[in-house]
């Protein structure tokens, strides 16, 4: 484990996002695992900022709001089987730890786990939150992401740890 300046590999996680990364979060002994591919990594309030993008519909989404944290890992290599069962599958009705084959590994900041064998992991606590108003939404986009209504809500995480494997 080598602790990293959070923008040091900015552009790779900018590049690598889109093809999706591991957003962890975890409350009452409890923990699940989503694929995102929506995110920002930068600087707000003179404080280096990982947002990630949650719908309330999701199971992580309650864990998210009940623990006020979350990691983010990035993939280095190829995990995209992984990010697939991720992606598809509800930590509702399965250990997708488990259904993925994901080592989880202790945060050394914070009590949410990262995911082993990603390689880079943001380890981060909400310090703000937002609804996405569909009213405020250019109405392209809520008519291409939101065709359900489902808006994500953005969290503002404050970057507590950045470290590579």
């Amino acid at each position: 484990m080598k602790e990293i300046s959070f923008d040091e590999y900015a552009p790779q996680v900018l590049q690598t996002l889109p093809r999706g990364a591991f957003l962890t979060v975890s409350h009452g002994g409890r923990a699940n695992t989503m694929t995102i591919g929506w995110g920002s990594l930068g600087v707000i309030w003179g404080k280096p900022i990982f947002s990630v993008l949650v719908r309330p519909s999701r199971f992580t989404f309650g864990l998210l709001e009940a623990g006020g944290e979350f990691t983010v890992s990035i993939p280095l290599t190829d995990m995209s089987k992984a990010l697939g069962i991720c992606g598809n599958k509800s930590g509702r009705d399965l250990d997708k730890f488990a259904a993925a084959g994901l080592k989880k590994l202790p945060g050394i900041k914070l009590a949410t786990p990262v995911i082993g064998g990603a390689g880079l992991h943001y380890e981060c606590k909400v310090v703000c939150r937002q609804p996405i108003t569909a009213s405020l939404l250019e109405p392209s986009l809520g008519s291409t992401c939101y065709p359900s209504g489902d808006h994500h809500t953005i969290y503002y995480g404050l970057i507590e740890a950045c470290w590579q494997e």
